[in-house]
């Protein structure tokens, strides 16, 4: 019940939400897109990202100078469901769905350093926005 708790704490912040909504659109995104995206400090940011993998709802990997983020793996049919139903909530939330058209934007415009310098011949799923 400790795990669940921590979880659904981790939920509680609109700035956590916002983040893991950037993580659901691209599959994997750098802190610093983050920050473009949200307009977080990097500490903020780091803060919130650091929150989020102690809970278990995301995990990291440092690609060069870049640190990536991405949904945690699963641990239990429990979380999958937990994360598939919060995916679903943030694709039609306003300030999630206006997040995702300013990474549009900006993947777009090139500034993405997860898509246009890791990882370009990836295409994330924002890119399919009508």
């Amino acid at each position: 019940m400790k795990e669940l708790a921590k979880v659904f704490k981790a939920l509680a912040d609109e700035a956590r939400l916002r983040i893991l909504n950037l993580i659901f659109r691209t599959g994997e995104i750098c802190v610093c897109d983050i920050e473009s995206i949200t307009g977080f400090t990097q500490t903020k940011t780091s803060r919130h990202l650091l929150y989020l993998s102690q809970a278990q709802l995301v995990e990291g990997r440092k690609q060069g100078l870049w640190m990536l983020y991405s949904i945690a793996k699963p641990k239990d049919k429990d979380h999958e469901l937990l994360l598939g139903f919060l995916k679903t909530l943030l694709q039609s939330n306003p300030v999630a769905v206006q997040d995702a058209k300013e990474l549009n934007n900006n993947i777009n415009k090139g500034c993405c350093t997860t898509f246009s310098v890791i990882k370009p011949e990836i295409k994330p799923a924002v890119l399919e926005l009508n």
